[in-house]
């Protein structure tokens, strides 16, 4: 029989509906009988007790929310009968064991990525354009209408075939003609630069006007684009009186790596004089830059030289017991190889800090772990905000009513393995392991972050869909449910919802989702938000302007 309901964990008091369940529905668990009280709608919680006003609300084994009131055996739990509850931490527990996963169908196991004289292996082969400041933004655009089509990187526009035919049919007809459909255009596009995956052209509204902190944060993001193995080199555009000064931008490179020998041209407008001036340097600079990036060619790398981002984005009731789960496998997997992973989103961590705590691999990570969480909180609050304000419309209306109930299903995506390194925004993952990046739960924001800390790869989970890519790191979409999967295919690249019928385990789930990162790493297959051109880039500001 399909299995109705789930308790996660033995301490949890409170069971999560698989499917819609109706009012006076028999639940039978562990010995004991009851009704439910009232429908459950599918990825939503119900309590399997009593629970009396203050009471706590456990779920994944922790502390995720209080009972604002009396709550009966079998009643659905909602934003009003549950507010958000967090257990404290403390230092860290330092009796740290870890069961490492066997990995023997992946040992000695290789990806074909670009190898850079750094050491580092990419996944990819991108060329950047990205302006030290907003104001640089239109010219690289400008650069992006000139280069893109000429050199074969831009699949047709259906929408824009799609626009042309109602323009003429209104010119014909005079009015709307709504048998106009939309086709696609099967037109092979061949890159003049083969070995090359494309040029971004990263905009942003950024480097000036804010806290000089925030263009110095901008700048080490842009560092570590740079340094990033999917980037072969970049054209930096500066106007030349902004905050975000080249000579910053230079010495967050050194910092980051003193060999650097990428190709990288860096242009100020306002000592070429003309806007012509301008464009036709960096054009002309950046074709010769393609023309070295294009020697590159795929060759065999240890598995271990994958840096993985782990990121969620539209979270429902089901991503902490199918997607999360799967990918944090995955993360132990490539830990236990020697590898690198990132786990992001700091108030996607509240409330279980100290499980966190507990895996940090010395004193020194905890606290700095411990400093960035109290220094996010309390910044937040101090501009009437907090992080039990993180769950968004649509995550409360699958299930995940209270910020610590979400985040306790997002860190599933840290796997259970030590945490090696804890890195502040823009600070670049060098240590094997697991480590904890510091950026905001906002999708695009985290992403752009794992993207600047070294992730070659992110896999990013969602219940709800979320169309979110990255300009140079590739983004696996993860689905927790099969619905989704089904109704979104343009978007989603693996379905995990066979965890939640039963089909798959956990570790069945991750094998089969690693066997898809290692084709991804390999160029062989592309994913769902490189086939649209997902380039989603947004860096952090967490300064006011000024």
């Amino acid at each position: 029989m399909k299995q109705k309901f789930i308790k996660i964990h033995p301490s949890d008091n409170v069971l999560v509906a698989l499917e819609a369940l109706e009012t006076g529905t028999e639940i039978q668990w562990n010995g004991t009988t009851f009704l439910l009280q009232e429908a459950v709608r599918a990825k939503h919680k119900f309590a399997q007790m009593d629970l009396m006003k203050g009471d706590r609300i456990f779920m994944y084994g922790g502390v995720v929310g209080k009972a604002n009131k009396y709550i009966t055996q079998g009643e659905a739990l909602t934003v009003d009968n549950v507010s958000h509850e967090t257990e404290d931490f403390g230092n860290r527990d330092q009796n740290l064991l870890w069961e490492m996963p066997d990995v023997s169908q992946f040992k000695g196991r290789t990806f074909k990525g670009y190898h850079r004289s750094d050491g580092q292996v990419g996944t990819a082969n991108y060329w950047i354009v990205i302006p030290l400041v907003f104001c640089e933004n239109r010219n690289v655009n400008v650069l992006k209408d000139a280069f893109l089509e000429e050199l074969g990187f831009v699949p047709p526009n259906k929408y824009k075939s799609y626009v042309r035919k109602l323009v003429n049919s209104y010119q014909r007809e005079g009015t709307h003609n709504d048998s106009v459909v939309l086709e696609e255009e099967h037109i092979n596009v061949s890159p003049i630069f083969g070995r090359m995956d494309g040029i971004k052209f990263l905009t942003h509204q950024g480097g000036c006007g804010g806290i000089r902190q925030d263009s110095e944060a901008l700048c080490a993001l842009i560092a570590g684009y740079l340094n990033n193995p999917n980037v072969a080199g970049g054209t930096i555009l500066s106007l030349g009186c902004q905050n975000a000064q080249i000579a910053i931008l230079r010495d967050k490179l050194n910092v980051l790596n003193p060999n650097f020998d990428k190709p990288l041209y860096i242009l100020e407008q306002q000592k070429e004089g003309t806007e012509e001036a301008l464009l036709v340097k960096a054009i002309h600079h950046t074709f010769e830059g393609l023309t070295e990036a294009n020697k590159t060619i795929r060759q065999p790398a240890p598995l271990e030289k994958l840096t993985i981002g782990l990121e969620c984005g539209g979270s429902d009731g089901f991503s902490g017991i199918s997607a999360n789960p799967a990918v944090g496998h995955v993360s132990d997997i490539l830990v236990a190889l020697g590898g690198k992973t990132m786990l992001a989103e700091f108030p996607e961590l509240c409330g279980v800090e100290q499980q966190l705590l507990n895996r940090c691999v010395n004193d020194t990570i905890a606290n700095k772990f411990v400093h960035l969480m109290n220094t996010y909180s309390a910044a937040a609050v101090a501009i009437g905000s907090g992080f039990d304000m993180n769950p968004s419309p649509g995550n409360i209306k699958d299930g995940l009513i209270t910020d610590a109930m979400k985040s306790a299903g997002a860190a599933k995506k840290g796997g259970l393995s030590p945490i090696t390194d804890v890195l502040d925004y823009a600070e670049y993952a060098q240590k094997p392991g697991l480590q904890l990046l510091c950026t905001p739960g906002n999708d695009v924001e985290s992403t752009t972050a794992l993207a600047g800390s070294g992730a070659n790869i992110i896999l990013f989970t969602t219940g709800l869909g979320t169309p979110t890519g990255n300009p140079i790191a590739p983004v696996i979409k993860i689905a927790s449910n099969s619905k989704l999967a089904k109704r979104m295919p343009d978007i989603i690249d693996v379905d995990a919802g066979a965890v939640i019928t039963g089909e798959k385990s956990i570790p069945q789930m991750g094998e089969e989702l690693m066997e898809f990162i290692i084709d991804i790493a390999s160029g062989k297959r592309k994913t769902k938000a490189q086939q649209l051109g997902q380039d989603d880039f947004i860096p952090w500001k967490r300064g006011i302007s000024l």
